[in-house]
């Protein structure tokens, strides 16, 4: 991955390109220039307590990842081998899809604070810091799921344990600063060590900031944010070296023809996109409706269990590795194939999500936008697997996360290229008409949908 290298060809386009949502009024634009800068004296003590909060992000990250990556060597590897069972026959991962939701249930059901609130309620931003009682339980529940195989990824449940331990230890540390400057420093933190590139968190303060009275300029406002996430960002690039980057087929220059292939993949990508989240009330009702998480969740995990011997052991688990698996050799599927993967991924999205398991939507939906432009290209040739794999997780991502520029990011560093970064940036406007105004993939605590 070349972070440097797309956050300057962002910054190009960025000029030209309206952040999503309301335009940005001329006034608000005036009050920016006018606004006093923050003396230097008023940034420096922010430089500790975020360097600190992105190292202690980052680690808690890669030690929840490293212990569920070992929990599924041996549940998925060891275990099986020992007993004669194949690792990813039906049978297995019927049997280890129910055991984890039976798992993740009981921790639910009897741990402090049920392991957070419904994750269904949870977007990125963490609005309450949860109580230091509750994250062990969290974790542990993230940890299991991770290793267990329902497809979701880490990124909320991290952000909101490492928002807690920012919160409760800062406010004791440090008790002038405000608290919800430690709750800031830990999202941006957690954002960075989960891209490993400080990018993303940047990307997201601006979405979040934008329309906001600030005090001071721009920049005084993300200063410790984006050290936090340059800390988390270093930290865990430099002990684990992450790397979104698929190593697909090198796309040139573009053509005249890639123009409508990458506007049709994106606004099928957030079509699809879609179909789950006006789905999403009614599976999570469903599932509610079943009054206890020993109950909702077992049942979830035999649902992903069948959704596994559907679509194959490729759609299991958060889906970075295995998008990695499908980009190694794109041609090694059929068109129909991909369909399939693109569709199973997206449903046992959507049970996890809606039953209760601990975790994010962001990474599942890569898989699915990847499949997703895989099969475009199976479908058509013409279609560059790396330019159907960037517009197809654009659309997904857009629909699913409703962040422009961390959807545009995403898609942008799969397959780094100038000339594609072009196309993309035009291909994310019909797809963001397609889900603007339109219902989240994120409920209130009724139940309803999020607009």
């Amino acid at each position: 991955m070349r972070p440097d290298r797309t956050l300057g060809m962002l910054c190009q386009i960025c000029r030209f390109v309206p952040v999503y949502g309301e335009p940005v009024a001329q006034d608000t634009v005036q009050q920016e220039s006018a606004a006093p800068a923050t003396p230097a004296r008023g940034l420096l003590p922010l430089v500790l307590p975020a360097l600190v909060v992105g190292v202690g992000a980052s680690l808690l990250y890669l030690g929840v990842s490293g212990l569920a990556e070992q929990l599924e060597h041996v549940l998925w590897r060891n275990l099986p081998d020992a007993l004669g069972v194949g690792r990813y026959s039906v049978l297995w991962m019927t049997v280890m899809l129910t055991a984890t939701g039976v798992a993740v249930g009981l921790i639910v059901w009897k741990a402090p604070g049920h392991a957070g609130p419904d994750p269904a309620t949870l977007g990125l931003a963490v609005t309450t810091p949860l109580p230091p009682s509750v994250v062990p339980g969290l974790l542990a529940a993230a940890a299991l799921m991770l290793a267990g195989g329902p497809s979701l990824g880490p990124e909320n449940p991290v952000i909101v344990a490492n928002a807690a331990l920012a919160f409760w230890l800062g406010r004791r540390i440090a008790p002038r600063l405000p608290g919800a400057v430690w709750v800031t420093l830990a999202e941006a933190a957690t954002i960075g060590a989960l891209f490993g590139t400080p990018v993303a968190a940047a990307l997201l303060l601006s979405e979040a900031l934008a329309g906001r009275p600030m005090r001071g300029r721009m920049w005084d406002n993300v200063f410790g944010p984006l050290i936090a996430a340059a800390a988390g960002a270093l930290t865990t690039t430099l002990l684990a070296r992450p790397s979104l980057d698929l190593d697909l087929p090198s796309f040139g220059g573009p053509h005249w023809g890639d123009l409508p292939s990458v506007l049709v993949v994106a606004s099928a990508g957030a079509l699809l996109g879609m179909a789950a989240v006006y789905a999403f009330p009614y599976v999570h009702g469903a599932f509610r409706r079943l009054g206890h998480p020993m109950v909702a969740l077992p049942a979830g995990g035999l649902a992903l269990g069948l959704l596994a011997a559907l679509g194959g052991h490729l759609t299991l688990f958060k889906g970075l590795d295995e998008v990695a698996a499908l980009a190694r050799n794109p041609d090694s599927w059929s068109a129909g194939q991909f369909a399939t993967m693109s569709v199973v991924k997206l449903a046992a999205m959507l049970v996890a999500a809606s039953c209760g398991f601990r975790g994010g939507r962001i990474f599942p939906s890569v898989f699915i936008g990847a499949a997703l432009g895989l099969c475009a290209h199976a479908l058509v040739p013409a279609v560059h697997p790396a330019l159907g794999v960037s517009a197809g997780v654009l659309g997904v991502l857009l629909a699913v996360t409703r962040h422009g520029w961390v959807s545009l990011f995403t898609a942008a560093v799969l397959a780094p290229s100038p000339g594609m970064l072009a196309l993309l940036c035009v291909a994310s406007l019909p797809a963001w008409l397609l889900v603007t105004g339109r219902p989240q993939m994120q409920l209130h605590e009724d139940g309803t949908a999020l607009r």
